[in-house]
């Protein structure tokens, strides 16, 4: 099946590189481009892409904004965002609004491409460290809060639910967690699901996000040692 991709960028010689790079593979065709945050909605409708490529910093609507209006919405497509820097908060806001990774834009392509076949398949382009170091580096006042809203949020999971995402969390795919809990996979996908509905979620980003802000990982490898 071929894959659908927008490219979201105000600077025409990123969305041209990108696309020049995504050309290049079978798989892949590219939706439409824009320049701004505003145009993505209508080509969304029209064009109905499975991934954008989203630049964070746009004049008129910025990918945050857009990230969240789509996300907001059923079905909507994955959205990686793009930036020049490692720790920015708005791409932890982003990817606190659904999306479901980042990307540098000097990523080199072979990696892009990478990245955009995971998202499509459902997968996180975000491994703890960076999330760890994301939200360490860029997290605002108020931590305190977030944590007791975060615990209260995991609060509602049963317990076999909790384990799950605190192993989401952890960056494992769901045959590592299969593995590591005894669990057979379709039991996985299955707290996974329930998991994402209980809590409202978009995504396995925004879990492992949570359970970074519960303090849980840090409660699980407090635990290992």
């Amino acid at each position: 099946m071929t894959l659908r991709v927008l490219l979201v960028d105000d600077d025409a010689l990123v969305r041209a590189g990108l696309r020049l790079m995504l050309d290049g593979a079978s798989d892949i065709e590219i939706a439409g481009e824009a320049a701004d945050g505003s145009e993505v909605l209508p080509l969304v409708e029209e064009h109905r892409p499975g991934v954008i490529l989203m630049d964070i910093r746009m004049p008129t609507m910025d990918g945050l904004a857009a990230t969240e209006v789509l996300r907001a919405r059923d079905q909507s497509p994955e959205v990686i965002v793009l930036t020049t820097f490692h720790a920015d908060a708005q791409v932890l806001r982003a990817l606190r609004a659904g999306a479901a990774g980042f990307l540098l834009k000097d990523t080199p392509p072979a990696e892009i491409l990478a990245a955009v076949r995971k998202v499509a398949a459902g997968e996180p382009v975000l491994s703890p460290a960076v999330t760890r170091q994301l939200i360490e580096h860029v997290t605002p006042a108020g931590q305190d809060s977030r944590r007791a809203r975060a615990r209260e949020a995991l609060g509602r999971l049963g317990e076999r639910e909790r384990e799950v995402a605190v192993a989401v969390g952890s960056g494992s795919a769901n045959a590592e967690i299969a593995a590591t809990l005894y669990m057979s996979l379709p039991t996985v996908k299955t707290h996974v699901s329930r998991i994402l509905t209980k809590l409202g979620l978009n995504n396995r980003v925004q879990i492992a996000l949570l359970v970074h802000d519960a303090g849980l990982q840090e409660d699980a490898e407090a635990g290992e040692s």
